[in-house]
């Protein structure tokens, strides 16, 4: 069935992929004709979209009916929920039906079952989880060789670091690197590529390294560079959490009395092993005790940003609580 189903919170992967299949399905000349978005605000757009998909394409082409960030997997009224049952196994072979929506669909309702019985498609697009440097590392390699730019490893790994799991930026600097090396005759260097790319997650890393030693003054000084940078506060704690999360395993594993690197890096999710040697000096300081109570902390801040308290006094509070926590003996 011609049916697509995209979910999940990169917006940007998302973004990508409905433009794929709208070149791949709408003809240029008949785009006009046979492309419709419809947004959640809409009156019935749900309805109007179901409606519309059963047109055949006029010319030459398909028709491409776009129900966007649309809530069907988490609320589905009957009278849609019956237009669902009747519409979607008699769409026309030309007609495709494309659903987008940042949240997970629930598996209990019936229109996602109805969906999912008929989609060609259903595709989740999460972002890496900012502590997995090795999917990190893979998304830089796999966005430079979409634009053709060549990256040694320790370039690709300064991306990773700088970027992290933020897709649109991610290709916004790759972008622009291509762009400088197609004006210059100078191949990409360390020294080039710090200077030209946005630094926000390494900076977020350094906030956490702050925060691990309890230097509250640095850790402040690093918060405000990042409030100046328009860093988003939530994508501060999520570097912070997965920061906090791999020294948590890592001294776990070292108070276990494990020495086989390779289990240790596999326990705490870590790529490059040769990283696990400085994680394990990072919490030499540190207890399990306190690196367990930096965690409410965390999702209490994650919680507050989450329901539109101010970020710089939330964030400012929370880190001189943290630094406290981590200047326990």
């Amino acid at each position: 069935m011609p049916i697509y189903f995209y979910w999940g919170e990169d917006d940007f992967a998302i973004e990508k992929a409905v433009t794929v299949l709208r070149d791949r399905i709408l003809d240029p000349q008949w785009t006009s004709f046979n492309y419709t978005s419809f947004l959640p605000d809409q009156a019935d757009a749900t309805i109007q979209g179901l409606n519309q998909v059963m047109t055949p394409s006029f010319g030459a082409g398909g028709r491409l009916v776009w129900l966007m960030n649309t809530t069907l997997c988490q609320n589905c009224p009957e009278n849609v929920l019956a237009e669902l049952v009747r519409t979607l196994p008699a769409i026309p072979e030309n007609s495709f039906l494309l659903l987008t929506s940042r949240n997970k669909p629930d598996e209990r309702l019936k229109s996602t079952k109805i969906l999912k019985q008929y989609a060609t498609e259903v595709r989740e697009f999460a972002l890496i989880p900012p502590w997995k440097t090795e999917l990190l590392v893979q998304a830089v390699n796999q966005a430079a060789q979409t634009v053709g730019l060549k990256l040694n490893p320790k370039i690709t790994e300064l991306l990773a670091e700088s970027v992290g799991n933020d897709t649109r930026l991610l290709y916004n600097e790759i972008e622009k690197l291509r762009l400088y090396t197609n004006g210059s005759n100078q191949a990409l260097d360390i020294d080039t590529v710090t200077q030209l790319v946005r630094n926000t997650t390494q900076n977020s890393l350094q906030l956490a390294a702050a925060i691990r030693t309890g230097d509250t003054a640095k850790a402040l000084a690093t918060l405000n560079d990042l409030i100046n940078a328009a860093e988003p506060g939530l994508r501060i704690v999520a570097t912070l959490i997965g920061q906090f999360r791999t020294w948590l395993l890592v001294k776990i594993m070292m108070e276990s009395g494990e020495r086989n690197q390779q289990a240790i890096a596999k326990a705490a999710e870590i790529g490059n092993p040769k990283r696990l040697y400085f994680l394990q000096q990072e919490v030499k300081s540190l207890s399990v005790q306190q690196l367990i109570s930096t965690f409410p902390l965390l999702l209490e801040l994650e919680v507050s940003l989450k329901q539109g308290t101010s970020d710089i006094s939330t964030l400012q509070t929370k880190v001189i609580e943290l630094c406290q926590v981590c200047q326990r003996n």
